[in-house]
């Protein structure tokens, strides 16, 4: 939690009941990488094969298409607002059994932007933007019609080429399922030490059992704080590694609210400023890798655990998808530090910012405060953020006089705390920069960055700062790194 060592956190998702009924997996000339991990065995369907407009040997999975739920049921433990289950159709396609590796990125890409670096670990820190320009890169290494338009940020889709692509959001959901309905498809629950590799210290539903761990299905397990090699867990039902965990993977869409008379094939809102990434990352908590979980980041923003996995149609569409991401502006105006702090941390750090930049601090405070005391306080994060409650502020600042807010909270419970949620909603942040920085106990950013972004879309949410606790002698040059970052003087 913020300022005492211990990342506060709770939260989750779920989705699929499917109706794949032919949903069977197939490989496409793949050996697995784990002598001991065993593929599918059924047969690609006969139409998948006949439909291709070029022989690939990829070893990509091919999915056949069927009906699912997508989204979670309202009785899910953890589910966030966005889930709204609803049943789409899915065509079959192909996609890849593993998360495209830093080698596989270095050697097409010439860089690896990775923060772990391994050649065999998954590549991560990678925009979405990045993602796309890999997959034309692989299309034409392999003699297949790019599937992507590129021009400077506008990004459209056509979908007639035969080229490398990443899946939508409905097919990565429709493939991590592989035909359960559970919140994961390793059904209700997930190890960290056999089947996902995530902050295995904050199993499913611990949340609510913090301080008597013997209700829950999976123990609080390993942490391993990095990737690894893809391929390391068993893949689920239709032969797919890593659908939860490791590294959370950028998916076409923009981010909006399902669309849930799209069932045929969605492919996301027309417009928005954020792309959605799935599956949750290795710095996740288990309530952030369930099937159904959404998260979104700009598509020039990055993250050490988010990178991404390949896919390619098996049916030739017919029309040009996206372009830009909505514009968000420009930011102008003044400058101000905002900051919600429980015990003090926070609040430390956000003075240190104050004097090395010169704006004006302001802490929320709360109408009715959390209590001082640690335990209760977690009961009442936690339920205050099951709730998605919107603590009534004493704080009311006149954002209009401000372009640039610096956004200071803990991580609690792997997000912010809902009297920054209570902030967000409280003015219009269109166009405005927001710089996050999180005080934390071990936990990093958590899901805070997507929560912030959820809220306001229409924002710019710049590069953010964690701090472990309070920081120490060198939190001042990470202050200014983290300030040159987002352009703030």
């Amino acid at each position: 939690m913020d300022d005492r060592g211990m990342t506060l956190t709770r939260r989750s998702l779920l989705g699929v009941a499917g109706a794949a009924a032919a949903s069977s997996l197939a490989a496409c000339s793949w050996t697995p990488r784990s002598e001991s991990a065993e593929g599918p065995s059924n047969a690609v369907d006969a139409n998948v094969e006949a439909e291709q407009q070029v022989s690939v040997d990829d070893g990509f999975v091919a999915v056949t298409g069927g009906t699912f739920l997508m989204g979670s049921p309202e009785d899910e433990p953890w589910r966030s607002a966005d889930e709204t289950q609803h049943e789409v159709a899915v065509s079959s396609f192909f996609i890849d059994p593993y998360e495209v590796t830093q080698a596989d990125y270095a050697r097409l890409m010439g860089d690896n932007p990775s923060v772990n670096q391994g050649d065999t670990l998954p590549v991560e820190n990678v925009t979405w933007l990045q993602a796309v320009e890999y997959c034309n890169a692989r299309s034409a290494e392999a003699g297949l019609t790019p599937a992507y338009e590129i021009d400077g940020d506008a990004v459209s889709w056509d979908r007639a080429a035969d080229g490398y692509r990443l899946p939508t959001e409905a097919e990565w959901e429709y493939a991590c399922r592989a035909g359960t309905t559970t919140p994961f498809n390793t059904e209700t629950s997930i190890s960290p030490d056999t089947e996902a590799n995530y902050y295995g210290t904050y199993p499913y539903e611990i949340e609510d059992n913090y301080f008597d761990c013997g209700a829950l299905q999976t123990q609080p397990g390993i942490y391993r704080q990095t990737e690894v090699e893809s391929g390391t867990f068993a893949p689920n039902a239709w032969g797919l590694y890593d659908m939860h965990g490791n590294v959370a993977e950028w998916v076409w869409d923009l981010y909006g609210a399902y669309d849930e008379e799209a069932s045929a094939d969605p492919v996301g809102p027309e417009e928005g400023a954020l792309r959605v990434n799935r599956g949750g990352g290795w710095n996740d908590f288990a309530k952030n890798l369930r099937s159904a979980y959404r998260a979104s980041l700009a598509p020039d923003a990055s993250s050490p655990s988010v990178g991404f996995r390949v896919a390619r149609g098996a049916l030739a569409g017919a029309s040009l998808v996206g372009g830009a991401a909505g514009a968000q502006g420009a930011a102008g105006g003044d400058g101000i530090i905002v900051f919600f702090s429980w015990s003090g941390n926070t609040r430390d750090i956000a003075g240190q910012i104050a004097e090395r930049i010169g704006f004006e601090a302001v802490e929320l405070e709360l109408v009715e405060p959390y209590s001082t005391d640690y335990s209760t306080v977690l009961d009442q994060a936690q339920a205050d953020q099951a709730a998605q409650a919107r603590p009534e502020l004493a704080t009311h600042i006149d954002m209009d006089r401000f372009g640039t807010v610096l956004l200071g909270y803990p991580n609690w419970w792997a997000s912010i705390p809902m009297p920054i949620a209570s902030f967000l909603e409280s003015a219009d942040f269109s166009g405005k920069l927001i710089c996050p920085f999180c005080s934390h106990g071990g936990g990093r950013l958590g899901q805070s960055v997507t929560a912030i972004s959820k809220l306001v879309p229409t924002a710019r949410v710049g590069e953010a700062l964690s701090v472990h606790y309070g920081g120490d002698s060198e939190l001042p040059g990470q202050i200014d790194a983290w300030l040159a970052a987002n352009g703030v003087a």
